[in-house]
């Protein structure tokens, strides 16, 4: 079932034409790496694809959301204050299908993210690649604002996909691969097009995923409260 996203907030970026930033740094690759082991470690054996809220519930997670260079490009963007509206662990494992179909993440069923009050950030903690699923966006693509969406079609075990109406789940000619070596991360703005493969190699992908907001970003449906993780500011 699609459910029609609110047609607003197009035109341009605090992250420019392009709408995104890449090869910034939140960890050295190393001890990204040995995150990276015990996250395989923990989940291999039920091999699960998704873990929400990874920041509540892993130190490394926690302080990965303050990196220092991270956060400072965040706030030169959105404001001093700066809280996390969302986490999450996303762990492609060999063989498995995953892949994730055209989004954007600053909508959903419960809310909207005001682009200039937002920022959504990818965090590599594998080395990510063209071949294991790292990140395919579509530059400038955040101008035309929010899209129509829906649930992807699939009895994956880690829930339904919201994807964008009428783009099939496949690379765009117009796409720009984001490969990512442990420790380094991107910033896209909440509107931004972008899509990632299955893991077609014999290692574990792992990704974890950030939405960073300001005070007044998210514009709720209904009677959904956000539950934030302010990190700097006294607004909140």
């Amino acid at each position: 079932m699609s459910r029609p996203a609110e047609i607003s907030y197009a035109g341009p970026s605090p992250l420019g034409e392009t709408g995104y930033r890449t090869g910034l740094d939140w960890n050295i690759g190393s001890r990204a790496r040995a995150r990276a082991s015990e996250m395989i470690a923990e989940h291999r054996a039920e091999q699960t694809e998704v873990v929400r809220d990874a920041h509540l519930r892993f130190d490394w997670a926690a302080h990965a959301v303050r990196s220092p260079e991270l956060l400072g490009r965040v706030k030169a963007m959105i404001g001093e204050s700066v809280a996390v509206e969302n986490t999450f662990l996303m762990l492609k494992w060999p063989g498995r299908d995953f892949a994730v179909p055209w989004h954007q993440d600053g909508t959903n069923p419960r809310m909207q993210l005001d682009p200039e009050r937002s920022v959504a950030a990818w965090l590599a903690v594998t080395d990510a690649t063209t071949v294991n699923g790292c990140l395919q966006v579509i530059p400038g693509s955040h101008a035309a604002g929010y899209l129509d969406y829906g649930r992807e079609e699939s009895g994956a075990t880690r829930g339904k996909a919201l994807g964008v109406q009428g783009m099939y789940n496949a690379p765009h000619g117009r796409g720009v691969w984001l490969p990512l070596n442990a420790g380094q991360a991107c910033l896209m703005d909440v509107r931004l097009l972008h899509r990632s493969d299955s893991n077609t190699t014999a290692g574990v992908r792992i990704g974890l995923n950030v939405r960073y907001v300001a005070p007044g970003a998210i514009r709720s449906s209904g009677p959904h409260s956000p539950s934030l993780y302010p990190l700097t500011g006294s607004d909140w």
